[in-house]
Order: structure tokens, then C-alpha cells, then sequence
């Protein structure tokens, strides 16, 4: 059932707004795929932040004019897929964790701002940790030499306790 002018207008608006906070842009064929397994993909995506629909490639050109995903026009060629979110790596994540389990998804390429990536770079980026997991790794590195540093500390009581004990129990001994 095609839309008419209002409702193309609503899901241009839409996809826009998504497209102006969005850090990338995933784009699948899923030709072949069945409902029950887009569903759990999309149950996958819900979960994970990302917007994923399925849309009309000339709405999709529409909203990306003027953005900083322009350049990914080309690729939009077929039945595609878009995977858009806010976290960089969110949206190959679970596309990418997706097409390893079912082959009907095939990843065709995706955009950051300013910069267009090919299916590679695509799984490239899957393979990424999310910036909470970096910003973790930052904060335990952080950390470290202040915890090692604190349990040096602790050390020196620590040790004079021991020895005073050993010595302790050397006189009741004898």
C-alpha cells in the first residue's frame, strides 16, 4: 500500500529528526528474511537504542539531503533496511551480531558523520567496544595506579603487624 503525500511527509520528518542526533547509519537487504526473524531483530534493536525500519529509499534520500550522511545516496539501491542510533557502534553491533546468525540479512554498507563505510567497515566497526565499555576500560586504568598505590600503603602496617605477632607468638613458645 503506497503513501500519500502527508504520510510521506510524516515518515520524511521522522527519519530526519532521527537522522540529526544519529552518530550512524546501517543499511541492510533483507531480502529472503521472514517475519518471526524481524521481529527479533527488531526486539534486538528496541533493546539496544537503535531505530530500525524498513522505508522507501526516495524518502530516505530525502531526509539525508543537507545532512552529514549524504553521502551514502548511492548505496540506497534495493530492499534496504536502516539501522540509525545515537551510539556509533550500537547499530553495527546489532546488525552485525544479527547477519552472522541469519544469512537473508546482508549488511550493504553504512555512514558516520562526514564519512561513508563499505560492509567491512561496517563489521569493522561491530567489532568495536561501545563507548560505555571504553569509557569503563578509561576509568579502571585510571584507577589502577591509585589502588595499587593505596594497597602499598596498606602494606607497611600490615607487615609490622605480622612481625609483631610472630614475635609474640615466639615468646609464649618459649
Amino acid at each position: 500500500m503506497s503513501l500519500n503525500r502527508e504520510e510521506k511527509a510524516v515518515v520524511i520528518e521522522e527519519v530526519t529528526a532521527e537522522l540529526a542526533k544519529a552518530q550512524s547509519i546501517i543499511i541492510a537487504e533483507y531480502r529472503g528474511l521472514d517475519v518471526a526473524s524481524a521481529t527479533v531483530l527488531r526486539k534486538k534493536a528496541r533493546e539496544s537504542g537503535v531505530y530500525l525500519r524498513v522505508l522507501k529509499n526516495t524518502l530516505v534520500r530525502r531526509s539525508l539531503t543537507g545532512t552529514s550522511f549524504d553521502g551514502i545516496s548511492s548505496q540506497l539501491v534495493g530492499p534496504l533496511m536502516y539501522a540509525i542510533s545515537e551510539d556509533p557502534v550500537a547499530a553495527a553491533k546489532v546488525v552485525a551480531d544479527f547477519a552472522k546468525t541469519n544469512d537473508k540479512l546482508v549488511i550493504m554498507g553504512g555512514a558516520l558523520p562526514n564519512s561513508v563505510l563499505s560492509a567491512d567497515g561496517v563489521k569493522a566497526l561491530a567489532t568495536m567496544p561501545s563507548r560505555d565499555e571504553l569509557l569503563a576500560k578509561l576509568l579502571g586504568t585510571m584507577q589502577a595506579p591509585i589502588a595499587t598505590f593505596v594497597r602499598t600503603l596498606n602494606e607497611v602496617p600490615t607487615k609490622f603487624v605480622r612481625g609483631l605477632a610472630a614475635v609474640r607468638d615466639q615468646k609464649e613458645a618459649a
